[in-house]
């Protein structure tokens, strides 16, 4: 029997900028209502933060800064959590509750990946979940 891991029920393809795009991209990135952050990856991939909104606001607006210029490499959070591509799911559904996480950047080596929403993970748990019967009922 094989487990299943993180990579079977992640997003994959995460809505990335490398850091030297401009706020004025990632602004255009974070523009539809679903998005509600933009991952920054250095040239070889890796993560390197996490760009929101509220923080594009702040940093770039608030500030006075030119979003044409200004790139987001210097502006991004480090990300509260990442979690391993190979992890399996229990420990990463229980690893989400734990920290009350919606969404967390997936990572192989470093490298963003992918991105595990908690709702995906519960409704991929749920399909794997024998499902209750009454023993009674079994065909004959």
């Amino acid at each position: 029997m094989t487990v299943d891991r993180v990579r079977d029920a992640m997003i994959s393809d995460p809505r990335a900028l490398p850091e030297s795009a401009s706020a004025q991209e990632a602004g255009r990135v974070l523009t539809p209502p679903e998005v509600r952050a933009v991952y920054v990856v250095d040239a070889a991939g890796a993560l390197t933060g996490v760009l929101t909104r509220k923080t594009l606001v702040a940093k770039v607006v608030a500030a006075g800064l030119d979003p044409r210029l200004t790139t987001i490499g210097g502006l991004a959070e480090q990300p509260y959590y990442t979690i391993e591509a190979e992890t399996p799911l229990d420990t990463a559904f229980r690893f989400l509750e734990e920290h009350d996480a919606e969404r967390v950047p997936v990572v192989e080596g470093g490298r963003l990946v992918g991105v595990l929403s908690r709702s995906v993970l519960q409704r991929r748990l749920a399909e794997d979940e024998e499902p209750a019967g009454d023993p009674d009922s079994a065909p004959v």
